[in-house]
């Protein structure tokens, strides 16, 4: 009789996890789409906003950058108050400043502006990526979420598939005295803010609200989430201390470790598409075109890379993999002409989103529930301060020597240290004592 119940609890489970899946995943991809175009879009105007403002490549590298700023600041204070006020309220509140900020981009005037909104940007859109990976850690089961973080993420490769053909065609628009620059902002920031409250309706913060799963579904996710978290807690002298956690080495190497990833993204998303530019006399909409392509392999590949990853679970060892794609890829665009130099990028991005997908389920086993939502906001915080080195360096550089070879190189070099570095990172907590005149692991700390 036990084993009966056993395995109707399995089949409620299964069946209830499903169901968020079905619910939510469909809406936080088009959030993440939408998000990520926001953040990303300045790509495809630099040329437009060198013309019409004289923002050069080096101006435009720092403000790119700025974005990242806002966003490392604001993000770990973001994801507390979601947690007080709840996931519904404070993804709606994110989304609607957010929107807000990047319709103003439409405004901008001179480099200080560009610098202000940016950072502005930044901090509108802090704590929306670790609090929806906080929302799975309060709906799904822990060997349910890699599968939803995967499907999560793909719609920043989604959002990077069409984000060049839709910029393109909004480039197009010329109309009530306003550049085909300002309409792109408008527009795509104008989309946040609807979605905004689709989101308020749609959402709900705790699996006890949800009308759509049976009382015997919600018992079975609260339960199954909550036993999880009691044997994860019995690993802990008593509840970890923050302060204490910051200078956890392990840590200290998912926050290096998502940095690389970061860096590399943001070096590829913003100068992608000044470097297609080269291959040829292409239009805005043909930029935005060939723009799709790295990113739409790397779809397939993220997909491809979680199922093998869940076959053969040893995750540092596929992250490594991926990241070494990532340091081939990059070190090879610097070997050959423009249109040799895309398609070495294609490869790399194959490594470099698959790395993002695969790296979040190694700090989400790691980290005690009680302080996730915290550590997850740092982790991603600190690591994308990437997307602020990234593209500050690459306008520097371009700048000064005229080629960004050397920020290539530079991002060769951090993804095969990655790829050595995770090999470091434990995919678990430790409940082994300390020995004698050792220090205790700072997750066993007050």
């Amino acid at each position: 009789m036990k084993a009966h119940h056993a395995a109707t609890d399995t089949s409620v489970l299964e069946r209830a996890a499903a169901k968020v899946k079905r619910h939510v995943l469909p809406l936080f991809v088009v959030m993440f789409i939408v998000n990520y175009i926001d953040r990303v879009n300045i790509g495809f105007v630099r040329s437009h906003m060198e013309a019409d403002l004289g923002i050069g490549a080096a101006a435009y590298g720092l403000g790119a950058g700025l974005f990242f700023i806002g966003y490392a600041l604001f993000e770990v204070p973001s994801n507390i108050l979601l947690q007080r006020f709840g996931a519904r309220a404070w993804l709606t509140r994110i989304m609607f400043t957010w929107g807000a900020a990047a319709m103003a981009m439409a405004f901008v005037r001179g480099e200080t502006s560009f610098y202000v909104l940016r950072f502005i940007l930044g901090a509108a859109e802090a704590g929306f990526f670790p609090g929806i990976i906080y929302y799975f850690t309060q709906w799904l089961p822990a060997n349910e979420r890699g599968k939803a973080m995967a499907v999560f993420l793909s719609g920043s490769a989604i959002a990077s598939v069409i984000s060049g053909p839709v910029s393109g065609a909004l480039l197009s628009i010329n109309a009530l005295s306003l550049h085909a620059w300002q309409w792109m902002f408008l527009i795509e920031g104008g989309a946040s803010l609807v979605l905004c409250g689709f989101v308020w309706f749609w959402l709900q913060s705790h699996p006890r609200q949800a009308r759509w799963l049976s009382d015997e579904e919600k018992d079975a996710l609260e339960t199954t989430i909550a036993q999880e978290q009691q044997a994860r807690e019995a690993l802990y002298v008593v509840k970890p201390s923050m302060f204490k956690l910051l200078a956890d080495r392990q840590i200290a190497l998912f926050c290096f470790i998502y940095f690389s990833i970061a860096l590399t993204i943001y070096g590829a998303t913003f100068w992608l598409p000044s470097m297609i530019k080269q291959m040829g006399n292409l239009g805005d909409f043909e930029v935005g075109l060939f723009n799709s392509v790295p990113w739409l392999i790397s779809i397939v590949a993220m997909y491809g890379f979680a199922a093998v990853a869940a076959k053969w679970k040893h995750p540092q060892a596929w992250v490594a993999l991926t990241l070494v794609v990532a340091a081939i890829g990059m070190f090879m665009s610097t070997t050959g002409g423009p249109v040799f130099a895309f398609i070495s990028i294609c490869f790399a991005a194959i490594g470099f989103k698959a790395a993002s997908a695969l790296f979040w389920p190694i700090p989400q086993g790691y980290l005690d529930a009680r302080i996730a939502a915290a550590v997850i906001a740092l982790i991603n915080s600190i690591g994308n301060l990437g997307g602020f080195v990234a593209p500050a360096t690459f306008g520097f550089l371009e700048q000064t020597t005229g080629s960004i070879e050397g920020g290539l190189y530079g991002l060769a070099i951090t993804s095969m240290v990655a790829a050595v570095v995770i090999f470091f990172a434990r995919t678990t907590p430790t409940n082994q004592a300390p020995r004698a005149g050792h220090r205790k692991p700072a997750a066993l700390v007050v």
